[in-house]
């Protein structure tokens, strides 16, 4: 059976104490649990994503538009359904979507563990340092379209599952396997020994990335916007660059994903 239909009338019933104040509890975590948000979002939590599915969260005039995401939940997942004010009240702010989840992060997973996992032509992100959600969910819609096998994200790097990143990425981030790993430059040594051709993307990179030949696997690194990664990091790997125009700086880290990763994937050299 599908997910079962549960009328709420009240923004303070129990039963939606997860879904309370979206904005600010993004900030701080909600024990173990994230939201995701949007019809394309769900879909993906629901059909495709290694995450647990708690909850649906719907306004009552969208539910017969959203029946297929009702029918492809897990069995006897309750899906709330309330009028605008309720669901307002609730989150803290008008959803113009007026369609949640409630998904479960699971147990973390260790990176050697996840690297070993892997086959010999594997392509893996690093995120280095970067905390903005609107860089990382790209950069996971990024990694789902060039088939990246992993992303690593070192200790200072934002969560993927944030609100934000998670709706930026078109569920991106609930489908792309990622780990959480501690120091870049532990990252650089775990990687190497496991047989990576580690590469540093830069505007002052050493090689063009159109000339990078791959013949084995390889995880590109990216840095914060601004500063990059740090030069310690860069001088113990190879560093990579994408050949612009002299008279402008750099492409936003986002955009510069895509790039480098459609270099980088296997299927680049495919016919159209």
């Amino acid at each position: 059976m599908p997910a079962q239909i549960i009328p709420v009338d009240d923004p303070a019933d129990p039963r939606l104490a997860d879904y309370r104040d979206i904005r600010e509890r993004d900030l701080v975590g909600r024990q173990g649990r994230f939201i995701a948000e949007g019809k394309v979002v769900l879909n993906v939590l629901l059909r495709q994503s290694r995450f647990e599915t708690e909850s649906l969260l719907l306004l009552e005039n969208r539910l017969a538009g959203v029946a297929g995401l009702v029918e492809a939940a897990p069995d006897g997942v309750p899906a709330y359904v309330c009028p605008a004010a309720v669901l307002d009240a609730v989150a803290g702010f008008h959803v113009h979507r007026g369609i949640l989840g409630l998904g479960r992060r699971g147990p973390a997973r260790d990176l050697d563990t996840a690297l070993g996992a892997l086959g010999d032509n594997a392509l893996v992100v690093v995120l280095a340092g970067l905390a903005n959600h609107d860089n990382i969910g790209a950069i996971f819609r990024n990694a789902a379209a060039f088939e990246a096998d992993l992303i690593v994200l070192d200790e200072t790097a934002g969560d993927p599952l944030y609100r934000k990143a998670i709706r930026v990425s078109v569920g991106a981030a609930l489908k792309v396997p990622f780990v959480r790993a501690g120091a870049v430059e532990e990252i650089v040594d775990r990687l190497s020994g496991n047989g990576f051709d580690c590469l540093a993307l830069s505007p002052s990179g050493g090689t063009a990335i159109g000339a990078y030949r791959p013949n084995r696997r390889r995880a590109l690194f990216f840095g914060s916007e601004g500063p990059g990664l740090p030069e310690p990091v860069m001088r113990s790997m190879r560093t990579v660059r994408i050949p612009m125009s002299d008279s402008f700086d750099s492409l936003n880290v986002a955009a510069a994903s895509a790039i480098a990763l459609h270099r980088l994937w296997h299927g680049a050299g495919s016919a159209d």
